[in-house]
């Protein structure tokens, strides 16, 4: 069965989803029902690290929603890409 997710965040990043890139921030993306887990691909300037999510009852108008932050400059350690 189709289940819907929306990951929020301030830029357009590409979503890691189980390890996977596939699909893009702040568009719905539609996956299988069952458990995920969901990252940002490129810098290492947002929270948190990574989510995990179960998708199940959702729809295209309900999508089940996910937000990432940008952390600020001094947060960043360096060396983060």
């Amino acid at each position: 069965m189709d289940e819907f997710l929306l990951v929020n965040f301030p830029e357009r990043r590409q979503l890691v989803i189980n390890e996977i890139e596939q699909g893009w921030t702040n568009i719905i993306v539609r996956l299988e029902a069952g458990t995920y887990k969901v990252a940002l691909a490129g810098r290492q300037n947002f929270s948190p690290t990574f989510q995990s999510v179960t998708l199940r009852h959702s729809a295209p108008t309900r999508p089940v929603a996910l937000s990432f932050h940008i952390l600020p400059p001094s947060a960043i350690g360096p060396g983060a890409s």
